[in-house]
């Protein structure tokens, strides 16, 4: 799973993402609903996106992480949210700046880069899709991809993430009664592949099979959103239900 971004690329990526996440947070206000997240609020999403933040940031750093509930216990208790969720992304940047380039903690994605180049990489896409759920709550549905910040280089790198390293992990892993493959190509060329499904779970790999079961086509950002259940600004060909199922199993959860 060789990522397409450098580590300062990543780094940019996490600080714009948070950017988004904060001024749609702070306009929408911490109790509207958010769409692409059902049964969230906004407070839900801060909450959830802080805590991720420092549950990485220790493991970067090497130390034991505080449980879920202390940190959403310290979440409930401050009187500025957005500023809770700054000090975190504050304290994940300055974790990876000061990390070395052959650091050397567990990282739970397959086939993953080196540790550090992981660890950036994931969080600049946690955070990423964690911003589109704040647009979601501002606009009251998922952002169109001609909506979104992020360069399709990045959504390019995010759906490399997403397919070959989260779609195998066993505790994900669609399966399908019946084998099938699904090929998904951007239309703006920065990649494709193929997912072949069946009882036994997926694999994931670059390039599009041509008489695949199904055939996913778009933008990087919109193929990269819609993955991520985020949106359905993609076209499909031939088995669409193959994709659903697909998509209905790989919802990554915390």
């Amino acid at each position: 799973m060789p990522n397409t971004l450098d580590f300062a690329e990543l780094g940019e990526g996490i600080g714009d993402a948070a950017a988004v996440l904060r001024n749609n947070a702070a306009a929408t206000g911490l109790d509207a609903a958010v769409p692409t997240c059902p049964g969230w609020t906004v407070r839900d999403l801060v909450t959830h996106q802080g805590l991720v933040h420092r549950w990485a940031t220790a493991t970067i750093r090497g130390v034991p992480a505080r449980t879920d509930a202390e940190v959403e216990a310290e979440a409930a208790a401050t009187t500025d949210l957005l500023q809770w969720l700054d000090d975190g992304l504050v304290d994940l940047l300055n974790a990876l700046a000061s990390a070395p380039a052959d650091l050397d903690v567990p990282f739970f994605l397959l086939d993953a880069p080196a540790p550090r180049q992981a660890w950036t990489r994931r969080q600049c896409h946690e955070t990423t899709i964690h911003a589109i759920d704040a647009m979601a709550a501002k606009l009251g549905r998922a952002p169109r991809p001609e909506e979104l910040w992020f360069s399709p280089a990045l959504a390019r790198d995010g759906i490399d993430e997403l397919l070959l390293g989260f779609a195998p992990r066993a505790k994900y892993n669609p399966r399908s009664s019946r084998p099938s493959r699904i090929a998904v190509a951007s239309d703006d060329g920065l990649g494709s592949w193929t997912v072949s499904v069946g009882p036994d779970g997926c694999a994931s790999r670059v390039g599009a099979d041509s008489d695949a079961d199904a055939r996913v086509t778009g933008t990087a950002r919109g193929l990269y959103a819609g993955l991520w259940n985020r949106g359905r600004d993609y076209a499909v060909a031939g088995d669409a239900e193959v994709l659903e199922s697909f998509l209905d199993q790989l919802r990554v959860t915390w």
